[in-house]
């Protein structure tokens, strides 16, 4: 019985949602309103108008995910057989439309009908790996390092296969009539490390469709993908467009994709791509004319990650934080869902009021802002804002594992790590005294935290789950560990349950603003990605999807 509480939620989250036919595919997409939740949703139109930011409406729960934006993401991690040969091919355009393929073979996992995965709390993390047939492990660990505006940020390596992702994904939700938007902003590095003249290895650039549920007030509700998203390698000179098509009011099919690969420095069109993202999709050579099979998944069965048992798991890890939310909504008892979803967000908002009373900024974790300057470790890669926080510049994969497994308890069994620092950290902005303070530095300024976040981890000749934290000192007039390097006191116990401020976001739109997030993208001085959906850097224009 110990651990059937988490076999259960990843025999839930491991649910193939592969479409047998082209009309299953657009009934998985479908959800009918039943009388009782069409009730509920009348309630939910006096708080929206044209334009409206969905995080700011409490939506109901008959409509959620059993599970965590954190955990989302991995679909795309979940076709090994598309994945792990991508790096050892030798012909670039070949390596090119492999990546491609791999892209696309993610999309068809979705649960059925019309969900929308729970929105995570800041300071969230979710773990988890996968287990190949050849015995080795892909890894994944995801944070919440922002809550208004909401993103994630997510990292992923399976070491002996040379392949690495740094991501970050900010979902914007939108309202519009009868019909509801996820504008899905964001990027990932893939990286091949075992390529590449660059540091890091041969990178490709890719961002990510929008998200759109129609029929969300009246009628059947409909999920499709729509818009434009880009895929990249600048060293190759390598661009593929993929559009996904919604369906127009005339005609057109659902779930419909096209595009293109192309030579971005000549411009020359090398392959044309079409299908269905939910089922069948071609790749036709431009010069033989030659069509063939891209990806099938019809059929596919996809690997959902393993996770350690529940039992095991920090109160921010995604499947603890939720449980009782989830196993209220897969019961269909949405008044005890909607119940304990509020008991989160209450305590967040209570948290959140607290740090801002005592005039403290929450820091992430297990990632570290990136070094994006000229000459940095993260050059080129500022769109992120942050990285996981760690040294993984090894060509050992043994090595690396033990890296990796330093940073948060991934396998079961794994225990002691998330003492190397506390989930929420505090960093003293205001000068006011903390509970217990004694003495400020020249400042007038104290830093708590029991690592410092800009800080690599430091990994040394023990195993994983027991090396410690770099040395500390004891302040005579305190009591309370000192870093002697900065002079900075830690309250760990102080932190436990501290989360973002829901209501104080000049802060982070300031940061967002020197981010230069909402630009053309321009990976190492190639021409710019641009959405075809985003003509405006303006956050609050809501264009919907072509037909």
């Amino acid at each position: 019985m110990k651990h059937s509480i988490g076999e259960a939620l990843r025999n839930r989250s491991s649910r193939s949602s592969s479409d047998e036919t082209r009309d299953q595919a657009e009934g998985e997409d479908t959800t009918v309103i039943e009388p009782e939740q069409g009730n509920v949703l009348l309630h939910i139109i006096s708080q929206l108008r044209p334009g409206a930011d969905l995080s700011r409406v409490t939506l109901p729960t008959f409509i959620l995910e059993e599970r965590s934006m954190l955990e989302r993401i991995t679909n795309f991690m979940a076709h090994p057989d598309t994945l792990l040969s991508m790096p050892h091919i030798e012909d670039p355009v070949e390596r090119f439309v492999s990546v491609i393929r791999f892209y696309l073979s993610g999309w068809h996992i979705r649960p059925p009908g019309v969900k929308k995965p729970l929105n995570p709390i800041l300071g969230e993390t979710f773990t988890c790996y996968w287990n190949y047939p050849d015995n080795t492990r892909g890894f994944y660990v995801a944070e919440q390092t922002s809550h208004h505006p909401p993103k994630s940020s997510y990292f992923f390596m399976a070491p002996e296969h040379h392949i690495r992702v740094d991501g970050t994904l900010k979902p914007r939700s939108k309202f519009l009539g009868n019909s509801a938007a996820s504008m899905m902003e964001g990027i990932a590095y893939l990286r091949f490390t075992n390529r590449g003249k660059s540091k890091g290895g041969e990178k490709y650039i890719l961002t990510q469709p929008n998200m759109y549920a129609r029929g969300i007030l009246f009628g059947k509700m409909k999920y499709e993908l729509g818009d434009h998203s880009y895929v990249r390698c600048p060293e190759n000179h390598l661009m593929a467009d993929l559009e996904f098509k919604t369906k127009g009011w005339v005609g057109g099919t659902y779930n419909a994709i096209g595009g293109t690969i192309k030579n971005d420095q000549t411009g020359d069109v090398l392959y044309e791509l079409s299908g269905l993202w939910s089922g069948e999709m071609f790749i036709k050579d431009t010069k033989t004319g030659q069509k063939k099979t891209l990806f099938d998944a019809t059929h596919a069965k996809h690997a959902p990650p393993l996770t350690r048992p529940i039992e095991e798991q920090d109160e921010r890890e995604s499947q603890r934080l939720w449980l009782s939310t989830v196993k209220a909504v897969h019961a269909m008892d949405h008044e005890k869902a909607t119940v304990e979803k509020a008991k989160i967000e209450d305590r967040q908002r209570e948290e959140a009021k607290r740090r801002e009373e005592l005039g403290v900024e929450w820091k992430p974790k297990l990632f570290r802002r990136v070094d994006a300057g000229h000459g940095g470790s993260d050059e080129g890669e500022e769109d992120l804002e942050w990285i996981i926080n760690a040294h993984l510049d090894t060509k050992d994969p043994k090595e690396l594992v033990d890296r990796i497994l330093a940073i948060a308890p991934i396998l079961p069994g794994q225990e002691g790590i998330w003492d190397r620092a506390p989930l929420h950290q505090w960093e003293h902005t205001t000068g006011s005294k903390m509970p217990g303070e004694k003495s400020t530095n020249s400042a007038g300024q104290v830093h708590l935290n029991a690592q410092h976040t800009a800080d690599l981890i430091d990994f040394d000749s023990r195993p994983p789950s027991t090396a410690p934290p770099e040395p500390t000192k004891k302040d005579p007039g305190v009591g309370n560990p000192v870093d002697p390097a900065s002079n900075t006191h830690q309250y760990p116990s102080q932190t436990a349950n501290l989360m973002d401020d829901d209501d104080d976001i000049s802060y982070m739109n300031n940061q967002m603003s020197k981010m230069k997030m909402h630009e053309a993208m321009v990976p190492e001085g190639k021409k710019p990605l641009k959405r075809a959906d985003t003509e405006t850097s303006e956050m609050d224009v809501f264009v919907d999807a072509e037909g």
